[in-house]
């Protein structure tokens, strides 16, 4: 049995907030991130990298002295993406710090991690259009760690999206979160 929440709610489908679309492929049901900012406006969106499909979320990224981008898979709960990059790594757990790749605004917060283990304090805020709806996710390279906010929708209902999780998210892919 899959150890994550894979199905999204139809409540939820019915109250979709603006810059996130639903739809279903072979015969699952999936989240897509269409668009979001930055503090400051500026879309994360690029449609000229794309994973399974779809536009990707583009952040800027420091790992220690390294600088670069991540082009994030846009289906929500997965946790696939490519680097422009390749991180020096070791053991020790990364928090890379974020930013807007078009006007170098961080995109860090503060907002403790729910993942059993993690218990990392630092996120990644990704505004949705419109301002007052959130996503979350975790900071630390490998953690599948990120929730939603909707300032319309039920907490219960948010929570069980925020639990969805997909593909690359297992404990072995030391890349999987973020």
């Amino acid at each position: 049995m899959d150890p994550f929440q894979t199905r999204v709610p139809l409540e939820f489908v019915g109250i979709l907030p603006e810059g996130i679309k639903y739809f279903s492929r072979h015969g699952k049901d999936f989240l897509v991130v269409e668009n979001v900012l930055c503090p400051n406006g500026h879309s994360l969106m690029v449609d000229a990298v794309r994973i399974n499909g779809e536009p990707t979320i583009r952040i800027g990224v420091e790992i220690g002295p390294q600088k670069g981008n991540f082009f994030i898979d846009s289906f929500w709960g997965s946790h696939e993406k490519l680097y422009d990059f390749i991180p020096a790594l070791n053991a020790a757990p990364v928090v890379v710090k974020a930013l807007c790749p078009v006007c170098g605004t961080s995109l860090m917060v503060e907002d403790r991690c729910r993942v059993s283990g993690c218990g990392t304090r630092e996120h990644i805020l990704l505004t949705l259009p419109g301002g007052k709806n959130k996503i979350f996710v975790c900071g630390r390279l490998g953690c599948p760690g990120h929730r939603l906010e909707v300032q319309s929708a039920p907490h219960d209902l948010v929570e069980k999206i925020s639990e969805i999780n997909y593909f690359g998210s297992s404990e072995d892919d030391f890349f999987g979160g973020i």
